[in-house]
């Protein structure tokens, strides 16, 4: 490795007055940042991002009362009536995540309820992104079936195994056990959305290289000051059905040589402000992930373009936060 006057290269540790700490900081305790107009990867469309239009985000909620009983609603609409399922719905233009979660809550089950985390983040690219919670009811009455509506015909809190009701689909068996898992122990930081404004969907990258010895080096670009990375998730049929993770893939196909395997990729922190700039609905999504080295014992993969650099984490309160985060961040499902 070079001394401490020679350039930066691969594996080299920077000054910390050349490493985003404040960054990293923020990231880790599950902030937002302001996102600018420049990524990383190649270029992206520019239109902005609306819902209804090139994107759908639906939003979950999971609760439960003091006897431990989740609660389900029993649906409405023709294609599943009767069928039950966890309170659920699209979010509507100019409403926060939170909002919506609240909104869907009370119109199908008539109870007001406040968000405690975020369980998942479930995606199928820009075409449909699910946020899952875990929420707590703080008010209101049950609906019965007299107040049946075209929301729903009624709720229930359910004390027995959901898969003995008939169910509008399976996919909310996973949520309830992530649910309860985080009740006993949470396994992660409670994360909920930030109130920051983004044009775009995006995705802000922790991409760590943990070494055999304890070593830690992080990913960063290097274009200006040295940043996490940030790619523009775009639209186009292949990238909508390659999800959140493709553009990430992609990233490391061209940027490292040779091109790792990423492990599973987990969710810091995601930041959304309805009614943004010329009504844009984007999110940013903080999200962290591993590579191995290429073999025992080595350095991370060399980086093919100057744009982007290793940088090694000596600090030892640092690296554990960001090898603490690599195990407890909200899951991403594709």
């Amino acid at each position: 490795m070079g001394g401490a006057g020679d350039a930066p290269a691969r594996g080299d540790p920077a000054p910390m007055g050349e490493a985003p700490v404040a960054e990293l900081d923020v990231v880790l305790d599950g902030g937002g940042l302001e996102v600018g107009g420049s990524f990383e990867g190649p270029p992206q469309p520019t239109d902005p991002i609306r819902l209804g239009k090139n994107v759908c985000y639906v939003v979950l909620a999971v609760l439960f009362n003091e006897e431990d009983r989740v609660l389900l609603v029993q649906e409405a609409k023709p294609e599943c009536r009767g069928k039950w399922y966890l309170p659920a719905g699209r979010m509507e233009p100019g409403e926060s995540i939170v909002a919506a979660m609240r909104r869907e809550v009370k119109e199908e089950t008539g109870l007001e309820c406040e968000p405690l985390t975020l369980l998942a983040l479930e995606e199928r690219g820009p075409a449909w992104i699910r946020f899952a919670f875990l929420a707590r009811p703080t008010g209101g009455t049950l609906k019965t079936l007299a107040e049946a509506d075209a929301e729903s015909l009624q709720a229930a809190w359910w004390a027995g195994d959901p898969r003995a009701l008939p169910l509008r689909a399976p996919d909310i068996l996973p949520l309830l056990d992530l649910a309860a898992r985080y009740r006993r122990c949470p396994p992660h930081p409670p994360t909920l959305p930030q109130e920051l404004p983004c044009a775009r969907l995006c995705l802000r990258l922790l991409i760590a290289c943990p070494g055999a010895a304890g070593d830690l080096w992080v990913l960063l670009a290097s274009a200006g000051p040295p940043h996490l990375p940030v790619l523009a998730c775009g639209a186009s049929p292949a990238e909508l059905r390659g999800g959140l993770r493709l553009p990430v893939l992609q990233l490391l196909r061209g940027c490292l040589s040779p091109a790792p395997a990423p492990g599973p990729m987990g969710l810091l922190g995601l930041q959304h402000r309805a009614g943004g700039a010329g009504g844009a609905d984007g999110v940013c999504f903080n999200v962290v992930l591993s590579i191995a080295p290429g073999s025992p014992g080595a350095e991370p993969p060399e980086p093919r373009s100057p744009a982007f650099r290793w940088w090694h984490v000596e600090e030892q309160g640092l690296r554990g936060r960001i090898l603490q985060r690599l195990r407890a961040a909200v899951p991403v499902r594709s």
